[in-house]
């Protein structure tokens, strides 16, 4: 028998830690013992808060969630554990997967990806939003010497200009009100400019703001037959968009990308496997160390997740908090 411990949010701003007996694991299941996870501000500040619009439960339902919308929920996707128990091509190997934060849990063996010797734990945790920049990139097919901007400097659009730099003669700039950004992104390569400096005459544009603003200056920046890829997620709410102006004069094409399907470039050449496997090996870099933190323990963790998703004002917002488990 099995005893474990998993962080449940189970009213607005209000999470306990809760213990549950596992059940016996299925031949096809690995039992887990989690070494770090990483808080995904976006949505879990809405699954806090408890505003998850109702027609929009299913498609924000996490893979291995436990509980209902709005509460009592187990929420999480970014897990890195140690398979202490499972089939073989798992067994004893450091992991990634898709689920809440907790100390020890089963999941499908299928779902543990392998993490790469290079990718410590703490930057491991990063999988599933890395994993959401390569989808993004599969979706916007850069092109060598383009001018690309990218609109909001979350982790997501940290990481979409972190690749994008990387690309042979790539002029990526990130724009984002939150001056505190600029050294992270001139880090990277990459140039940082207010929302009120953004260049003109861009010919890729990837919008992560989250902020309908954010998606009304793509299109006033857009060059030319410009691709515009909105990776935001607005939920239930509805974006006024000026489509009567130049849209269709430059003849833009807007373009959705969502890490739920594998881009069309690449859907039938990998798997979501694949796919993060690819992503986890792009962790490597010690770069993308400064995208991680404050480190919280998990015992502590009810009583800080309000700070770390809504900060006092005048705070810095984190960017990917990290939990940390055991000694």
């Amino acid at each position: 028998m099995t005893i474990a411990r998993a962080l449940w949010t189970i009213a607005p701003g209000i999470a306990e830690l809760r213990t549950e007996t596992l059940p016996a694991r299925g031949a096809d299941q690995a039992l887990l013992h989690m070494l770090a996870s990483g808080i995904s501000r976006g949505t879990e500040r809405l699954v806090l808060a408890g505003k998850v619009p109702e027609n929009q439960h299913g498609v924000m339902r996490c893979p291995l969630q436990a509980g209902d919308f709005p509460f009592p929920v187990k929420y999480g996707y970014s897990a890195v554990a140690h398979v202490a128990e499972g089939p073989a091509d798992v067994q004893g190997k450091r992991v990634f997967c898709l689920h809440p934060h907790q100390d020890i849990f089963l999941a499908p063996a299928a779902m543990c990806v392998p993490v790469p010797d290079a990718v410590p734990d703490a930057r491991a945790v990063l999988g599933a939003n890395m994993e959401t920049a390569l989808n993004i990139l599969w979706d916007a097919q850069p092109l060598p010497g383009e001018r690309a901007l990218v609109i909001g400097a979350g982790v997501v659009g940290l990481l979409v200009a972190y690749l994008l730099a990387r690309i042979p003669a790539m002029a990526v700039t990130i724009i984002d009100p939150d001056a505190s950004r600029r050294a992270i992104a001139e880090a990277f390569g990459i140039t940082f400019a207010a929302p009120e400096a953004a260049p003109a005459d861009q010919e890729l544009i990837i919008h992560a703001s989250a902020n309908p603003a954010g998606l009304r200056q793509a299109l006033q920046c857009a060059a030319f037959e410009a691709r515009i890829i909105e990776a935001s997620w607005f939920g239930a709410q509805e974006v006024a968009l000026p489509l009567g102006e130049a849209f269709h004069s430059r003849r833009l094409r807007l373009i959705s990308s969502q890490v739920g399907a594998v881009a069309p470039a690449m859907r039938g050449r990998r798997s979501f496997g694949e796919r993060m496997a690819q992503a986890l090996a792009l962790l490597a870099d010690p770069a993308l160390e400064v995208l991680i933190g404050p480190a919280t323990r998990f015992e502590d963790l009810p009583d800080a997740m309000p700070g770390l998703l809504n900060p006092a004002p005048g705070q810095p917002a984190p960017l990917c908090p990290l939990v940390t488990y055991g000694a």
